[in-house]
């Protein structure tokens, strides 16, 4: 192609029809899914499979050159390398030396006593409030590899762990890594972007406020709402509070660490007056007397250490405006022959070497390391160094995954096949509030990414509202709310899930389990929307 090209995605390419398109466009995502819940194959096969489908689509579909085809998978896999694959190594590797240095009974007996000593009341403080707080500050797959490590190490199943991990992490999605998803919504679609914060926050807030009731259910079915309902409540009613707060009324960058620390703090203040009915299944097996206050310190140092260096790295613009300085140092690649031959700002490839979450991670499992080593001279610095090795050997081929799945949504995005998908549910005229969400949904389950969905959709959102007399603003938003229900069930987040509960080609069995509470979700922000409009 020469300089001046352009590749123009065509919504009706496939034979003229925009329907046909569209099911074109959802054929690599659906056969994904066939792959592993029909034939079983293991999850690296069923992305590479789902791969070769979305090249063929779109160059034989939607008309896209062969060159700009390829060429697009390979910004995907590298990006799925970094920093998504780079993320989850170094979250992976902060749980593993806790392992490694024999703090994790410890930190199991933490939460046993924060939690009145009952296991679902603990999952619930990890996964929803500080899991939330991680969400904030990080983003992009650490939060479900951290918490879902959390998770196992106070006792619970790896199947229960990830269904957990996962349900908590949707309240939290829309204002992710410091809001970037809301930003990124305001920006495409030109509303202001208070006016999109602040409807996020409060479409947000209801959500909230559901989320931990459906939490009692996943841990321990029809009993465990019997017995634990009321820290659901005041869990649920102070993280949607702190969103809808602090998204109208302070920093919109801030929602999440605003929601979560005072989810925090209330729902542990709460515990000292209240304990729950515990089963004797359900109690917290600990062993051992109290714990010292190093003892204390050590188990919850990297966790505490995590939310420090995000803390500072993401917010702290005092003399020194940290944020700034560190994304300073990002280097902007534009994709050879890709960047200038199709519309789309993705093509400039973020080395975030530096500010990147991964890096950060990594830091934080040094000093880790450092301080495991001088207060343990049965922990070396080396071991410490060799289970990072050793991660990357044991999670291979679910990295091999994930780079497959986003080079899988890169030809998806490029070529114009999520696009179509969107088009067509914007045809239903008067019934789209009721609709919308989906499209944000679906943008999530291909992306992975809440941001990236935001990017696909928001524009359309917008105009398809002022064309049929909607809130534009509401339809934006309303992206966003879909886009969170989406992400438990996004291919990526699925693989990056398994990997952290080292549940060997477990992907098959996580999406069995996880589809109905995304598609409930998603069915009740659909009715909240529609509500509004």
């Amino acid at each position: 192609m020469s300089q001046i090209e352009m590749f123009e995605p065509a919504l009706n390419a496939v034979a003229g029809s925009l329907p046909l398109s569209a099911l074109a466009g959802l054929s690599p995502l659906l056969a994904f899914f066939v792959c592993l819940m029909v034939f079983k194959l293991k999850a690296h096969t069923s992305a590479a499979l789902s791969l070769l489908i979305a090249l063929l689509v779109a160059i034989a579909g939607f008309r896209m050159p062969v060159d700009l085809a390829l060429l697009s998978m390979t910004e995907g896999i590298v990006f799925g390398l970094f920093p998504i694959v780079f993320i989850i190594w170094m979250a992976v590797w902060t749980y593993d030396l806790t392992v490694r240095a024999h703090r994790f009974d410890d930190l199991r007996q933490i939460f046993a006593t924060l939690g009145r000593g009952d296991q679902r009341v603990q999952a619930m403080l990890v996964a929803f409030s500080f899991g939330g707080l991680l969400e904030a500050l990080a983003g992009f797959g650490a939060p479900i590899a951290i918490v879902t490590a959390m998770l196992l190490a106070i006792g619970l199943k790896p199947i229960k762990a990830v269904l957990t991990t996962l349900i908590a992490n949707t309240a939290p999605v829309a204002f992710g890594a410091m809001a970037i998803p809301v930003t990124t919504a305001s920006i495409l679609s030109e509303r202001p972007l208070h006016d999109v914060a602040a409807t996020t926050g409060l479409l947000m807030g209801i959500l909230a406020t559901v989320v931990p009731f459906v939490l009692c259910f996943v841990l321990d079915g029809v009993r465990g709402f019997k017995h634990i309902w009321p820290i659901a409540l005041i869990l649920g009613l102070t993280f949607g509070g702190g969103q809808f707060i602090a998204s109208n009324y302070l920093t919109y960058e801030l929602t999440n660490v605003v929601a979560s620390l005072a989810s925090l703090v209330v729902g542990i203040a709460f515990l000292k007056f209240w304990a729950p009915t515990t089963p004797e299944e359900q109690r917290s097996e600990v062993a051992g007397g109290p714990l010292t206050p190093q003892q204390s310190v050590l188990a919850l140092f990297p966790y505490l250490l995590v939310v420090v260096v995000f803390g500072v790295a993401k917010l702290w613009r005092v003399g020194v405006n940290v944020p700034a300085l560190l994304a300073s140092t990002d280097i902007k690649i534009p994709w050879p022959g890709l960047h200038g031959h199709i519309h789309s700002n993705g093509t400039l490839f973020t080395f975030n070497w530096l500010s990147g979450p991964g890096t950060l991670l990594l830091i934080c499992g040094l000093i880790t390391t450092l301080v495991y080593a001088r207060a343990d001279r049965a922990f070396t610095f080396a071991a410490g160094i060799r289970e990072l090795i050793d991660g990357l050997g044991r999670m291979k081929f679910s990295f091999l995954t994930i780079a497959l799945v986003m080079g899988l949504a890169y030809v998806m995005n490029y070529s114009g096949q999520t696009t179509a998908i969107g088009a067509v549910l914007a045809t239903t005229g008067a019934i789209f509030p009721l609709l919308s969400p989906m499209l944000g949904w679906i943008g999530t389950a291909v992306t992975g990414s809440a941001t990236s969905s935001n990017a696909l959709f928001a524009t359309m959102q917008a105009s398809t509202a002022e064309h049929i007399g909607a809130d534009p603003t509401l339809l934006v938003s309303a992206n966003a709310a879909g886009a969170v229900t989406g992400k438990m069930l996004s291919p990526q987040t699925v693989a990056i899930a398994a990997a952290a509960a080292k549940m060997d080609h477990g992907e098959a069995e996580i999406m069995r389990a996880i589809i109905g509470f995304s598609l409930g979700l998603l069915a009740f922000m659909c009715v909240v929307v529609f509500i509004l409009a």
